[in-house]
């Protein structure tokens, strides 16, 4: 362990709650960076990723655990890191010199060697003649890369990415991408190991010497291993492309056991054994869930999840959703990174709409906790409306604020789709169907 840059023991992040419960974020997590490598960290929305990261950048505290810089605590040591991130994050009142001169300058350089060292850096990203240039005049690529040259002009030991291509467009990204890993094979950056944070696979595949894979609810790491292809890589190869599959079946298939891991060469499974009250729902909706049953039937009732994303253009982060949406119903069910529709799926595709709603109304109370407390809620109040207060109690306990509100929204929408009940927004209250009814019938009655 002498040799790690960056250590992390036992690292958790989570929110106290009035009760004794709380909210957790991540796991306790060991993971270590070492000298000479690229780490990659893929997770499904909501694992983590970002959160993890900036814990082992020293941007926010672990709830507990510690992290340790060469060995020694954070909070002790000289560290040496910079951070790209997906939204460049460029000072627009600052011209190309002026916005990488800028962390020099609060590092309290000299003018004389922050000039030196900025047009070094600017030349050797491809930046040269754009010193002057504000970042409006700039397009997406070469706003970026005064990012890069921002990050990598203090000559971080430990450079950080945060999803650094995900706004730009393919071929400005592949380029990117490919520049990056020619600064980093020829040596002409000082940086000694990169970690980067992506929902992109191939991207993770292409760059990484080393792979970590996070579940969630709360992050946790699923798998952590070393990338053995050499470079450059050919994404068409056989082996790049068995890699991609793998990884997907992890994301895809919360509880692979170790025995269908074949590529971990390091690292360990780190499970959270608390019990969930609520299984998140996946936030789809139901019109997304048909279209996706439907494409797979017209694929033989099976199909390669990788594949279906590659042919319909999506990220993992849009297509999961809907896959996982679908598994829990019953709709789909996952193998080996493969996706097959059930009986009860190929029924809700191929139905009639009212059929679709019927069958959709009978997955989801067989299989949504959620959706089925809030209709025996409904069902045992004598005015069959429920606050939505109530429900936003319940849920606060074991999910953030903002994921609350989301579960609530999902809900809404599946039970309004199932007929289940109906929300009025007006009032913020949850009501079944037949409630309006009878108000409105009562109110007959009184004139």
């Amino acid at each position: 362990m002498a040799d790690t840059i960056i250590r992390a023991k036992q690292v958790e992040k989570f929110y106290a709650q009035p009760s004794e419960n709380r909210i957790q974020v991540i796991s306790p997590t060991d993971l270590a960076i070492y000298p000479g490598e690229i780490v990659a960290l893929l997770g499904p929305s909501g694992s983590g990723k970002s959160t993890l990261l900036r814990m082992l950048a020293g941007l926010s505290r672990p709830s507990a655990g510690e992290v340790l810089w060469h060995e020694q605590p954070l909070s002790q040591a000289d560290i040496n890191v910079s951070i790209v991130f997906q939204s460049f994050a460029l000072f627009p009142w600052l011209n190309v010199q002026q916005n990488v001169e800028a962390p020099l300058k609060a590092r309290g350089m000299p003018p004389a060697e922050r000039h030196r060292r900025s047009l070094k850096i600017l030349d050797t990203v491809g930046l040269d003649g754009f010193e002057a240039a504000y970042p409006k005049e700039l397009s997406g690529g070469m706003r970026q890369r005064v990012g890069f040259a921002r990050a990598l002009v203090v000559e971080p030991e430990v450079l950080f990415m945060d999803e650094p291509f995900s706004a730009l467009d393919v071929l400005t990204a592949e380029n990117l991408r490919s520049e990056l890993m020619e600064l980093w094979q020829k040596k002409t950056i000082p940086t000694r190991s990169i970690f980067i944070v992506t929902h992109n696979i191939e991207e993770a595949v292409l760059l990484a010497d080393r792979i970590i894979v996070l579940g969630r609810n709360p992050g946790h790491v699923r798998t952590d291993f070393k990338v053995t292809i050499p470079h450059p890589r050919d994404r068409k190869s056989a082996p790049f492309t068995a890699l991609v599959d793998y990884i997907y079946k992890v994301l895809t298939k919360p509880d692979v056991p170790p025995a269908e891991m074949p590529l971990l060469e390091s690292g360990r499974r780190v499970r959270d054994q608390r019990q969930m009250h609520y299984e998140m729902l996946p936030h789809a909706r139901p019109g997304g869930i048909a279209g996706l049953l439907e494409l797979v039937i017209d694929l033989g009732g099976k199909a390669d999840i990788y594949r279906l994303a590659d042919e319909l253009a999506f990220e993992i982060d849009d297509l999961l959703p809907i896959v996982d949406a679908a598994q829990l119903l019953g709709f789909l069910k996952i193998e080996e990174g493969d996706v097959s529709i059930t009986e009860t799926g190929t029924a809700f595709a191929e139905s009639e709409i009212l059929r679709q709603k019927e069958l959709f109304r009978e997955a989801a109370l067989a299989h949504a906790l959620l959706l089925r407390q809030i209709t025996r809620a409904l069902s045992s109040k004598s005015d069959h409306t429920v606050p939505e207060e109530f429900f936003l109690d319940m849920l606060d306990e074991q999910f953030t604020s903002d994921e609350t509100q989301r579960q609530l929204e999902t809900a809404i929408n599946w039970g309004r789709y199932a007929e289940l009940f109906d929300f009025d927004a007006g009032r913020r209250r949850f009501k079944l169907p037949e409630a309006e009814e009878e108000i409105v019938a009562a109110g007959d009655e009184t004139e």
